[in-house]
């Protein structure tokens, strides 16, 4: 219900043009709506410090543990927005000296390449090793939103993105290319959503219950092996075979778990 009445203050704010206080908001934070005849972004957007030493008009920003700064890897996990120099509203943060709108939410302009491929609309875009700027996603994993226009420049230039951060799935993996960067990502899931960070979790511990039952099951063969062959020498190549053959039993649990604990981080 509190949702949906904040909703309906912002479509007022918005649609009379006029600034006004946002009731509820955090001390420090105060809202100003913009007519929409204007060229502007069409989301939220709230002004935040970004350590960077430039900062333009459609940079793609991400959440890091040293604060906002450009995003600099592809795919990254922590994509939290896009700045926009005029958002439709604007949430002002007064303890911050010359920040930068961002607008996590909604479309606005971004800054992009075509160096993963042409981007068509419809497109989903995510980030690149070139700082700020976005690129067409080709594979699973953490992307911006969709691209709402069409791109096929040599260098870097700006169309209209709906912007929403998430996982995307529905790209064919490169397995390789995925588990890296899935890896990768596991390293900021503290600062993912709690969905998320609960994904990485459960996959970190069916991991570790795979080694741990593997390693167990193969130390209690192994011990019985030897024991075996002590009693029985004549009986020692087939003992051998049995304790060989429950080596592979433990390699097949341990995948097992891995290849469980790959989907839960995927899916």
């Amino acid at each position: 219900m509190r949702k949906i009445v904040l909703i309906s203050i912002l479509i007022l704010l918005v649609v009379s043009g006029q600034p006004a206080p946002l009731r509820g908001a955090r001390p420090g934070l105060s809202v100003v709506s913009k007519a929409l005849a204007q060229n502007i972004g069409g989301g939220m957007g709230i002004s935040l410090q970004i350590n960077s030493k430039e900062v333009h008009e459609g940079d793609i920003i991400s959440s890091t543990q040293s604060g906002y700064s450009l995003s600099k890897t592809a795919y990254d996990s922590t994509i939290y927005g896009v700045v926009a120099k005029t958002p439709a509203v604007e949430l002002v943060n007064t303890s911050v000296q010359n920040g930068s709108y961002v607008i996590s939410i909604g479309q606005t302009v971004t800054r992009v390449t075509a160096k993963a491929g042409a981007i068509k609309k419809g497109d989903l875009i995510t980030s690149s090793e070139t700082p700020g700027v976005g690129q067409k996603a080709v594979t699973s994993g953490y992307v911006l939103g969709n691209a709402m226009e069409a791109y096929t420049g040599n260098s870097v230039g700006s169309i209209l993105v709906n912007v929403n951060p998430h996982y995307d799935n529905s790209t064919p993996n490169n397995i390789r290319t995925n588990l890296l960067t899935t890896v990768r990502n596991a390293g900021n899931s503290a600062f993912l959503s709690p969905v998320e960070a609960l994904r990485y979790l459960a996959a970190a511990v069916v991991t570790i219950l795979s080694f741990v039952l593997g390693f167990t099951y193969f130390g209690r063969v192994a011990a019985k092996g030897v024991e075996a062959v002590g009693r029985n020498p004549l009986a020692g190549r087939l003992i051998e075979f049995s304790v060989i053959l429950n080596i592979a039993l433990t390699g097949v649990i341990i995948l097992a778990g891995l290849g469980i604990a790959y989907l839960i981080l995927i899916l």
